[in-house]
């Protein structure tokens, strides 16, 4: 039998989704990927039901960059009630514990100021990291606990922070792999009162704005209006999933090479690192490679012609 061929249209595009409360990040996912009527997409990491905000959609050819803005850094706005513990680290899970809150603002910003840098976290039961190849959600919803091994993550930034009666607000820049929720269980603990998040809301992802983000109602109502042509135009280009990369521009001879998947040498390029491509001449985007240690570039990830 024949590969079965895939359906949809061939879209190549980055849609930054701004995800409603109470839907799971693949079903907003599938939404948009129909509401496009796309052949492919994939989203760029998981946020729980509970939490909103931006969830950068990849469509085609863009799904070969999704990791690397797995891998970048976010910025949240969260809030978390203090006093109140739960199975689950926020407002979805039943309450474990509550305590009475005695804790001025200054005692807060204190106690933030601890979580700033390079910290270690033991992640949650109830997160999709996989143990044995098992979410460890599915194994907390059996009455399952395992150990887990603590990850070392990075908070760049704190800012804002209100204590109004038992709610705290504040906005946190944080490396990937970082979980707000168990963020603010060890607040709670470093308060000695506990805590959990009752809202969240990412704000950023890599190089995207929060000012880009649209919704699936207002997608909706755009397709309505203008059709496929009114939301296409709201794709951004595969080469802004690495805006903040270094840029190296290439000769026709070396993007020719490049694309059979050959190192090449570059003039402009930096001593090491990872770097986007261009094609000098046409200002095309060509994908990323690796500075090797000869000085060369070696593809890592290229736009298919």
């Amino acid at each position: 039998m024949g590969k079965r061929r895939r359906g949809g249209r061939p879209l190549n595009g980055i849609l930054l989704l701004d995800k409603a409360d109470g839907v799971t990040s693949n079903g907003a996912l599938q939404m948009a990927k129909r509401m496009f009527a796309a052949a492919k997409a994939g989203h760029t990491g998981s946020l729980d039901p509970l939490a909103t905000g931006m969830l950068p959609v990849c469509f085609g050819e863009a799904t070969k960059f999704s990791q690397f803005l797995l891998d970048a850094d976010k910025r949240y706005r969260v809030t978390a009630r203090l006093g109140v513990t739960t199975e689950t680290g926020d407002a979805d899970g039943e309450v474990v514990e509550t305590r009475p809150v005695s804790v001025t603002e200054a005692q807060v910003l204190t106690a933030l100021d601890r979580f700033l840098g390079e910290i270690e976290q033991v992640p949650s039961m109830y997160s999709a990291i996989k143990h044995n190849g098992t979410p460890l959600y599915k194994l907390a919803r059996e009455g399952i606990t395992v150990e887990r091994e603590p990850r070392r993550v990075t908070i760049h930034e704190i800012r804002g922070a209100r204590l109004e009666g038992e709610d705290l607000t504040f906005e946190v820049a944080c490396s990937k792999g970082t979980y707000v929720r168990s963020l603010v269980e060890d607040l709670g603990t470093v308060l000695g009162c506990g805590g959990h998040v009752i809202a969240l809301r990412r704000l950023s992802a890599g190089p995207y704005p929060e000012e880009r983000m649209i919704t699936l109602e207002q997608l909706g109502l755009l397709k309505e209006q203008g059709g496929f042509e009114a939301i296409d135009d709201l794709l951004l280009p595969l080469s802004t999933s690495v805006a903040d990369w270094p840029r190296v521009n290439l000769g026709d001879n070396a993007a020719y090479y490049l694309r059979q998947g050959q190192p090449v040498m570059a003039s402009d390029r930096p001593a090491e690192g990872w770097v986007s491509l261009y094609q000098a001449s046409t200002e095309q985007f060509l994908g990323v490679g690796e500075v090797l240690e000869d000085g060369r570039i070696a593809p890592r990830r290229l736009v298919s012609e």
